[in-house]
């Protein structure tokens, strides 16, 4: 064989071997990928569950009984923290990730529809935002309009926001939004039931909430 021949046939091992070695790598990761997912949406399965089970309860609890619900605040907050890695993941227009959002979404609408039960039932005065927002390309504030609400939510415990894609496609959401009179331009936000539309910072958003709320409350929760 001419050392010509050789040569050719050594790269040609060698390239096979580096193809092969990229291949069972990027088997091996995307299986990896696939097998966390997985377990994620079976977590976000049975957590869907355990926070229907509370709902219900806590729609019969009695005024004493509604602190219980920063805990189950706190367990809906790790929910969405999941779904926001999975969608990140697989992607907005996944299956898997729209199924999820739907059952989130639900959630959230309950949740909030309990607090404003509870408050009128105990005669408190809660403070939520809801924010609708769009992974359409239609909404170039929307990522920082969401950190700002993040950080909120992350520093004051009294504050519960509710996140929401406008796009979505549930008809419970449709007919909240509708409810709500939330106009489509985004970003948008409900915030203690008034629509306030755009971003432009977190110091203009915080003015869109009652005064003083942010001089007294520190911590986490929703």
């Amino acid at each position: 064989m001419s050392l010509l021949a050789r040569n050719a046939l050594i790269a040609l091992v060698i390239t096979i071997v580096l193809i092969g070695t990229v291949a069972y790598a990027l088997s091996y990761l995307n299986n990896a990928r696939i097998a966390e997912l997985a377990a994620i949406e079976d977590q976000l399965s049975i957590d869907t569950l355990s926070l229907d089970t509370q709902f219900s309860l806590l729609e019969a609890a009695p005024c004493d009984s509604a602190a219980s619900s920063t805990a189950f605040t706190g367990t809906l907050a790790d929910l969405g923290d999941r779904l926001s890695y999975a969608e990140s993941q697989l992607g907005t227009d996944n299956p898997q990730v729209v199924r999820l959002k739907q059952h989130y979404s639900l959630l959230e609408i309950r949740d909030y529809l309990i607090t404003k039960k509870l408050a009128a039932a105990c005669k408190t005065k809660p403070i939520t935002a809801l924010y609708f927002y769009s992974n359409a390309g239609d909404c170039a504030d929307c990522d920082r309009a969401g950190y700002a609400l993040s950080y909120l939510r992350d520093t004051y415990p009294n504050l519960r926001v509710y996140s929401f894609d406008y796009n979505l496609d549930l008809g419970a959401l449709e007919t909240f939004i509708a409810l709500e009179g939330v106009r489509r331009s985004l970003p948008a936000f409900v915030i203690n039931e008034k629509p306030f539309y755009g971003f432009t910072s977190l110091e203009e958003l915080e003015k869109q909430f009652p005064k003083g709320v942010f001089a007294t409350t520190t911590g986490s929760t929703l």
